[in-house]
Formats: structure tokens, C-alpha cells, sequence
């Protein structure tokens, strides 16, 4: 049985936590847990705080016992909104600081073998989007317009006249 847990809206970038569970995912969680324990990252924590949510949910929901036969069969973090904010630089200029979030999403699972979590089921009233139709060969190309024919004496647009000597 797939238990998973979820944490939204975190203060850190999905990329930034991609890396920490890339580390975690396909390892037993006792394994998971060690590894998060020594990582370096501010990500590894909130990973940590999720993946012991998780096994919380497992033993609570599903009367999983066995702890040591949990597996980290699913650790995806998808991108939140973003804080906006604009930082003021010198001579009237302004940066645009992006605060990103992310929601962090682990499953665990005491089933052997190659276990993933389903995709969400769609929203209703909304259509799958239609699959997109193949390419149509190139054309050969087009011969070019006809009309004045640019040489090589001709000044490129925007190029300055020399200045005439009196």
C-alpha cells in the first residue's frame, strides 16, 4: 500500500529540493532517514520533516508495523507560486526578486518490486488535451521577393552619412 505526504507552499526552490531527493528516492527509509540526517542542504530538513510524516501516515492509516520494509517509492517537488518583490538599485533602476515555493510530495510503500503513485484523476469538465498532429514536410524554399536588390555600395539601415568636406 502507497502512503504518501505532502508539503505545500515551502520556502525553498524545486530545484534546490530536487537535489535532496534525488539522494532519497528507491532507498529504505531507515537508509533515507541517516542520509538526510548528514546532508549539508536547508532542503534536507524539510525533506526530512515530510518523509517522517509519511511513515506517521503509514503506521496511523494503514497498520504498517514493519517499519524497516518501507520503501521511498515516489520524491517530486513541484514549483509553488512565487513572492514577488522589487528590489530598488542605484539611478532609478529596480530588480525583480522572485521568492520561490515549492510543494513537496513523498510516498512510501512496503510492497516489493517497482511501486509509483497514480497521477491525480482530471478535473472535472475539463477535456484531455488532443495529441498534437505530425509535421508536414518542409517546402523547398521560397525564391526571393522581387524589387531592388540590395549591393554592396548600398549603407546598411541606420548606418550614418560620411560628413562632406567643404
Amino acid at each position: 500500500m502507497i502512503t504518501s505526504a505532502r508539503a505545500r507552499f515551502v520556502r525553498v526552490s524545486a530545484r534546490k529540493a530536487r537535489l535532496v531527493l534525488d539522494q532519497i528516492r528507491g532507498k529504505s527509509v531507515g537508509d533515507a532517514l541517516s542520509t538526510l540526517e548528514y546532508t549539508p542542504r536547508a532542503a534536507a530538513r524539510l525533506v526530512e520533516k515530510v518523509l517522517r510524516s509519511a511513515v506517521a501516515n503509514a503506521e496511523h492509516n494503514h497498520q504498517v508495523r514493519n517499519l524497516d520494509d518501507l520503501r521511498v517509492v515516489q520524491a517530486i517537488a513541484d514549483g509553488g507560486p512565487s513572492m514577488k518583490r522589487v528590489q530598488p538599485r542605484a539611478m532609478g533602476r529596480a530588480f525583480f526578486i522572485r521568492h520561490r515555493t515549492s510543494h513537496l510530495t513523498i510516498g512510501v510503500s512496503d510492497e516489493q518490486g517497482r511501486v509509483t503513485l497514480a497521477a491525480p484523476p482530471a478535473r472535472p469538465g475539463r477535456a484531455a488535451a488532443p495529441a498534437p498532429a505530425p509535421a508536414a514536410p518542409a517546402a523547398p524554399a521560397a525564391k526571393a521577393p522581387a524589387g531592388r536588390a540590395r549591393t554592396a555600395k548600398a549603407p546598411a539601415r541606420g548606418a550614418r552619412k560620411p560628413k562632406e568636406k567643404k
